[in-house]
């Protein structure tokens, strides 16, 4: 995955690839050692090279900023290959649309049935990872054909939990 990071009107190109153990990652070109654990949502503890940092997100009058060690940068993130990100996001999307797993867990409730209709971010269903609860949301308004994810059920990174259309 690569990506075009700003940070305070700084661009950084970073490339992540993921590994057995975590990721390999890139910046501007140069090899770093990484290792992140969600902590809570809009918050993460990062190992780069060896220290560690408690890195959190915050949306601010349509900013986004995100605070380490205590000092807060203006970031963005933006992926160079991604057509659906230059016209305008997947909620404007036609046609079906998988949700999958962010990360691996266990789906612990089905907040919507199959066939019922879903707005543009309402939640779809809540997977458990790492002792924290994931609100897995709709990327668009449609309605639910499948869930192919059950209460209870072990889930990977990149496994389909439902189909919106």
């Amino acid at each position: 995955m690569i990506y075009d990071i700003t940070i305070d009107g700084k661009v950084h190109k970073l490339n992540m690839r993921r590994k057995e153990n975590g990721w390999q990652c890139q910046l501007d070109g140069r090899e770093i050692a990484v290792d992140a654990v969600l902590m809570q949502p809009n918050m993460l503890s990062i190992i780069v090279d060896g220290r560690v940092y408690e890195v959190q997100r915050e949306s601010l009058a349509g900013e986004n900023h995100v605070w380490v060690a205590g000092i807060r940068y203006k970031a963005e993130v933006s992926d160079p290959r991604s057509l659906r990100g230059r016209k305008g996001g997947a909620a404007n999307e036609s046609g079906p649309r998988k949700i999958t797993a962010p990360m691996p867990g266990k789906v612990v409730r089905l907040l919507v049935s199959e066939k019922s209709e879903v707005e543009a971010g309402q939640g779809v269903m809540v997977v458990e990872a790492m002792k924290m609860q994931n609100e897995i949301k709709s990327p668009k308004k449609g309605i639910v054909q499948k869930l192919t994810a059950v209460v209870g059920a072990a889930v990977n990174a990149g496994d389909v939990l439902a189909v919106i259309e």
